[in-house]
């Protein structure tokens, strides 16, 4: 059985889905982009800010069900730019720490309002 798992620290799903679900003993996070739920706004600055905000984002729809980053198994990271990875990673380093989990980075031609990275992540309940 699947379960939705919302919370107002993250922000609103803006088309028809949630910002997680749980089945079984996984939850599987939306793609966050780099939203202040609280102005509902993109924050200020390039990757590094972005990067940030998202992973914020993710962390708070984890914490609503329960779990931390370090139960996060597998992330997918979206960019609109690959020259913009290593600034990506230096701020990803911050919410990780060993064993890391399993992740994929690309990059896309665009991704929704206009965003420089958008991260999913999936993670394990023990």
């Amino acid at each position: 059985m699947k379960k939705a798992i919302s919370t107002t620290k993250a922000p609103a799903a803006i088309g028809p889905y949630s910002q997680a679900i749980k089945v079984g003993n996984l939850v599987y996070t939306s793609g966050q982009i780099p939203i202040d739920p609280a102005t509902g706004n993109f924050v200020e600055g390039g990757i590094k800010e972005q990067t940030r905000q998202s992973l914020t984002n993710v962390k708070a729809i984890l914490e609503e069900a329960g779990l931390t980053m370090g139960n996060v198994v597998k992330t997918t990271v979206f960019m609109a730019d690959m020259a913009d990875f290593a600034d990506m990673n230096a701020v990803y380093a911050e919410f990780f720490t060993e064993p890391y989990p399993a992740r994929s980075a690309v990059a896309v031609k665009t991704l929704p309002k206009g965003a420089l990275v958008e991260i999913e992540v999936v993670a394990e309940i023990v």
